[in-house]
């Protein structure tokens, strides 16, 4: 163990007399506006870089030079100078385990905060995790860039609540990250003190047992793998592989020499009883422990809705669903074991069966995951923790099937299930992405990620205000908190939408044709708050603007996936807008058409309705746009993978609104020939809707 006299330091450095000097009224910790909060924080300074900005010094510790290091080239990135000589001192000092146990409850990732014989500040640790976490604090504590850059001197005792604090990626539905996200996404997670990242794989995994399953350009490989994972643990992030091994394994089976081993023929589940389902499991998990050497895999095992449909019918009929379900986990263990892996699995179907729970092996781990803001969630987590197994709880950010995340959700659900977690004895949390719409932007996900982030570290109920009015600052480095604020406006969105009937901000309000019955089912509820949800998402749009002319921001790729949702939030209303417009303008027109005085007012109906400003190329025009937008946000995450299929929904809508244009201009010629208007049906147009009188 290493002793106080091994060193990290950091120097800062200042120009004169008066170069460092406490500025405005003294702050406070509530002003720190830290994500994850602090356990423990007194007596904050502040004191001003100025031009001669810090000079950073390292010791031969590998762990803490790199730490260093980092910051180093994060400083280099706000414009503030590095390496100058005369300087006040940031120490990163490796305590003993004998005093960590005296200062820290948990001293495994712990650390310490504090000012030191007036000009310096001491980082202290017992572990390289514990320097690695203090220095990510004090990248939160160094406020705006260049000279005028601002450190925050407070005192601070800090450690993590819960143990293991993960995030689940899904690989498997679309997004495939590319290397440069994939390493920005690493970073970025572990600088909110994150230390676990699990890719969640059905087929995308590149296995040499089975490559008929993995389509070029959309897997990930094992040299890959080894990348990410000589990565990650430079950011004390263990890899923890997910792949199914029971359901979710169709674009598996429905490969005719895969197909024999599923429950039913080109399903989603394996079959329990097929000689060859085991041992593929094997193959495949054998495969990924060359590459992640972690203590973890997780097996998935989630959703298994076809169990007992096929040729497990009578076996399920006979000893019941539960006990086939729970007896097949644990002869995936055993096939296991030779690995020595703990297991993680999904807590969904066993918890259907808890007085079964107690006969899995006890060194499996139960992912508990529920998505929604219900108030209480012990009922699904004493199953697991009453048998003795290792639990932990699995969050949402409610990004799936939804054209920007539901954050009322999200955080609801993260704040509620991870509180419940740490009082019942979870001892994780994994908080997870999910892209079943195949159309998921993660650069739109890091407001619920981040409050994953601050859950998990922080003891107890994390409050929502408290986070949501520090994401800004902890996030963007935006004194102003307009991101927090449109982040609000983008929640109130959501919150118009669920108050008209339709849930959230769901992507299938944005591919419906308004025109359709469908469409017109969405229009009756919508319309009445359209001009609502509107405001909202404008407002978002107009405070990311000023928030951006205001400062250089960091993470500009989530403001960029922020305004992305809000314009498509907003496109969702104006196209329902637009789409009544047509109708009622129409009805006018066709009221007007049989006198001639009204004529004038025929055709500037017609031509509102379609034109070089009318509102059919309105909505050919939003989702070109749109589209180009979702082309470029997905390049900078991913790999063209997938795109395709996302453009190609873009390509027809677009075109379907092209198509309404030039046949619009057949219905305006007529009108000029023969001063006679065809039904809205034969035009094209649905009835207008009633007014609702809301």
């Amino acid at each position: 163990m290493r002793h106080s006299s091994s060193l990290v330091s950091l120097l800062f450095v200042c120009a004169g007399a008066s170069a460092i000097a406490q500025i405005g009224a003294a702050p406070t910790c509530a002003d720190l506006k830290l994500v994850p909060a602090v356990r423990e924080c007194t007596g904050v300074k502040s004191v001003t870089l100025g031009s001669a900005g810090l000079r950073i010094v390292s010791d031969r510790n590998a762990e803490d030079e790199f730490a260093a290091k980092e910051l180093e080239e994060s400083l280099k990135e706000r414009g503030i100078v590095v390496g100058k000589e005369t300087a006040t001192t940031i120490h990163l000092e490796r305590v003993t385990a004998e005093h960590a146990k005296e200062t820290f409850e948990k001293p495994e990732e712990a650390y310490k905060i504090a000012p030191a014989d007036g000009r310096s500040l001491t980082v202290s640790a017992e572990t390289g995790a514990g320097i690695f976490y203090g220095v990510q604090t004090v990248k939160q504590l160094i406020r705006g860039s260049g000279k005028d850059a601002v450190l925050l001197v407070p005192t601070i005792r800090d450690w993590p609540a819960m143990a293991h604090r993960g995030l689940s990626d899904d690989w498997s539905r679309g997004p495939l990250p590319n290397a440069d996200f994939l390493k920005r996404e690493i970073r970025t997670l572990a600088a909110y003190k994150y230390n676990i990242f699990s890719p969640y794989f059905e087929h995308t995994f590149a296995y040499a047992s089975t490559p008929v399953a993995a389509f070029p350009g959309g897997a990930f490989t094992p040299d890959e793998a080894r990348e990410l994972v000589e990565y990650a643990a430079k950011y004390h992030i263990t890899i923890i592989p997910e792949q199914e091994a029971f359901g979710h394994l169709h674009h598996v089976l429905k490969f005719e020499q895969y197909s024999s081993l599923g429950e039913t023929p080109r399903g989603a589940v394996l079959a329990p009883g097929d000689p060859g389902s085991l041992p593929q499991i094997g193959e495949w998990f054998g495969e990924l422990a060359k590459v992640f050497p972690g203590p973890y895999a997780h097996i998935g095992a989630d959703e298994t809705d076809q169990l007992g449909l096929g040729r497990t019918r009578d076996e399920v009929t006979q000893k019941g669903l539960g006990t086939v379900y729970l007896n097949f986990l644990s002869q995936i263990h055993e096939q296991l074991a030779p690995l020595h892996k703990r297991l993680l699995f999904w807590g969904d179907i066993a918890e259907n069966s808890p007085e079964l729970v107690g006969t899995l092996p006890k060194d499996m781990i139960a992912v508990s995951w529920h998505y929604d803001a219900k108030p209480d969630f012990t009922k699904n987590l004493e199953p697991f923790l009453k048998s003795g197994l290792e639990t932990w709880v699995a969050t949402g950010v409610n990004n799936w099937n939804r054209v920007y995340p539901n954050n009322n959700e999200a955080l609801g659900n993260i704040r509620a299930f991870v509180r419940d977690g740490q009082k019942l004895g979870a001892a994780g949390m994994l908080n997870t992405v999910w892209n079943d719409d195949g159309e998921g932007i993660f650069d739109e996900n890091w407001f619920g990620v981040l409050f994953g982030a601050a859950a998990a570290w922080q003891p107890g109920e994390s409050s929502e205000a408290t986070f949501t009015a520090s994401y800004g600052e902890a996030f963007h480095d935006d004194p102003t908190g307009k991101i927090s604020e449109a982040q609000q406006e983008l929640m109130a969105a959501h919150a118009t939408l669920k108050k008209a009937g339709l849930e959230d901000a769901q992507d299938s309000y944005f591919w419906v044709d308004p025109f359709s019955p469908e469409g017109q089912q969405v229009a009756a509820k919508l319309l009445p708050v359209a001009s609502e949800l509107r405001l909202h998402a404008e407002r978002a749009i107009t405070l990311l603007a000023q928030a951006r002319a205001g400062a250089k921001l960091d993470n500009q790729e989530a403001l960029d996936g922020m305004e992305l949702g809000a314009r498509r939030i907003d496109f969702i209303g104006y196209k329902f807008q637009a789409a009544q417009d047509c109708a009622v303008l129409y009805a006018k027109a066709q009221s007007l058409s049989g006198d001639k005085s009204g004529w004038d007012e025929v055709s500037d109906a017609l031509y509102t309705i379609g034109s070089n400003n009318g509102r059919l190329e309105d909505i050919r025009d939003g989702y070109s746009q749109l589209g180009q937008l979702f082309h470029d946000a997905w390049l900078r995450d991913n790999r063209q993978y997938w795109l395709a299929n996302n453009m190609a929904r873009y390509d027809r809508a677009t075109q379907l609104w092209v198509g309404r244009g030039n046949a619009w201009n057949n219905v305006i010629q007529h009108w000029w020939e023969t001063h006679t208007l065809p039904a809205a049906s034969e035009a094209g147009l649905p009835a207008p809707l009633a007014p609702s009188g809301k």
